[in-house]
C-alpha cells in the first residue's frame, strides 16, 4: 500500500490554509482537513490517474475547496509538494524538491482530528 509525506513548505502551507479557514468560520478550517484527506485516499489509490503538470508531479484538484495537490511519487510513496490555492501563481512550487521528510506515514495529515 501506498504511503504520502509532506514536504516542509507544502505542510506549512496546508496548516496555513486550515488556520485561515478556521478563522473565517469555525468549524471551515475543519472541513477543509476532510477534502484534503479525501483527495489525498484518492491519490494512494490512485496516483497514476491525475493530470501531470510538470516533470513527475501530478495534480489532484480539491472538490470542494480552490486547491489543487501538487505531488510526485517516489517508490511506494506520495509527496506531497505543495497544497496549493487556484488564485497563487503557476510552478511557484516548482523548485521545490519531491523527498520524502521523515518516517513514511499511513495517519492523517497533521491538523486533522
Amino acid at each position: 500500500m501506498m504511503t504520502f509525506d509532506f514536504h516542509p513548505e507544502a505542510r506549512a502551507e496546508y496548516l496555513a490554509s486550515i488556520a485561515y479557514y478556521e478563522d473565517e468560520r469555525v468549524g471551515l478550517g475543519s472541513e477543509f482537513v476532510q477534502d484534503v484527506e479525501s483527495a489525498i485516499q484518492m491519490i494512494l489509490v490512485y496516483p497514476s490517474a491525475f493530470p501531470v503538470i510538470g516533470a513527475d508531479v501530478r495534480r489532484c484538484m480539491l472538490r470542494r475547496f480552490p486547491y489543487g495537490i501538487m505531488y510526485a511519487t517516489l517508490d511506494e510513496t506520495v509527496v506531497v509538494i505543495a497544497v496549493a490555492h487556484a488564485k497563487r501563481p503557476p510552478g511557484y512550487w516548482q523548485s521545490r524538491q519531491p523527498r520524502v521528510a521523515g518516517v513514511k506515514q499511513q495517519r492523517k495529515p497533521e491538523g486533522s482530528e
